[in-house]
C-alpha cells in the first residue's frame, strides 16, 4: 500500500520532501501535484519504475514522456535548443507548457520517441515540484495522470489514493490543482507546432 503525504502548496515541509525523494531514489513511482493537474513520475534511470507507469497508463513505446526540470539551464542539458526555441522557452518557463524537442545524449533512449528521438520537457510553476527537484538534484520522468478509462484527469489526491494505492508508492496531496493539462508545443522541427491546447495560452506562442 502506498504512502500518502499532505504538503503545503506554498511552503512544502522539507522532512516530507526528503522522504518523497528517498522513495523516488529507491525505485518508487509517485503521484504529485503540478501547476496543471496531478502527474505520475519516477527517477530517470529506473527502467522498472518506467515500466510500471507504462502499465498504469497503458502506453505504447511511441508515447512521448516528459522530463520535469528545475529551470531552463537544466532543460538545456537534455534537449537540443536553438536560439529561437531558447527565446520561447525563456518567456514561457516556468509555466503550464510542455515542449517537444530533440533529446541529447543525456536522455536515456527508452524515454525518447523512437522514430523522432524527441522528449517532452517542462518547468512547472509549483513550489512542491521545485522542492522535489532541488532535493532529487535531477529531472523527474513524468506524465499526466489520466487512467485509460478516464475522460478527465484526477483533481483530488484522495481519489487518486483510493484508485492507485496498490499500484504506486506515494501520493502527494498538494490540494486541488485543476483538471486542465499543459499546452503541448512541438519545437523539434524548428517551428512552433501546437499539438494540444491546454492551460497555457497558445496565442502567446506564435
Amino acid at each position: 500500500m502506498s504512502e500518502f503525504f499532505v504538503l503545503h502548496p506554498d511552503n512544502p515541509q522539507l522532512r516530507l520532501i526528503k522522504l518523497a525523494v528517498k522513495i523516488i531514489q529507491g525505485g518508487g513511482v509517485i503521484v504529485y501535484p503540478t501547476d496543471s493537474g496531478y502527474a505520475i513520475g519516477c527517477q530517470i534511470a529506473n527502467k522498472g519504475a518506467l515500466d510500471r507507469i507504462r502499465q498504469i497508463r497503458q502506453l505504447d513505446d511511441k508515447h512521448n514522456f516528459t522530463l520535469i526540470c528545475r529551470n531552463l539551464s537544466e532543460l538545456g542539458s537534455y534537449a537540443v535548443v536553438d536560439n529561437a526555441a531558447f527565446r520561447l522557452l525563456k518567456s514561457h518557463t516556468p509555466g503550464p507548457y510542455t515542449f517537444i524537442l530533440k533529446g541529447t545524449r543525456e536522455v536515456p533512449r527508452r524515454l525518447l520517441q523512437p522514430k523522432r528521438n524527441t522528449i517532452g520537457l517542462r518547468v512547472p510553476n509549483s513550489n512542491i515540484v521545485q522542492a522535489l527537484l532541488n532535493e532529487l538534484n535531477e529531472p523527474l520522468m513524468s506524465i499526466t495522470l489520466t487512467l485509460p478509462d478516464q475522460e478527465y484527469q484526477f483533481s483530488d489526491a484522495q481519489d487518486i489514493y483510493d484508485s492507485l494505492k496498490n499500484r504506486v508508492d506515494l501520493v502527494i496531496d498538494g490540494g486541488p490543482c485543476g483538471m486542465t493539462p499543459t499546452t503541448v508545443v512541438d519545437l523539434s522541427e524548428g517551428e512552433v507546432n501546437i499539438l494540444r491546447v491546454g492551460k497555457g495560452d497558445p496565442r502567446t506562442l506564435v
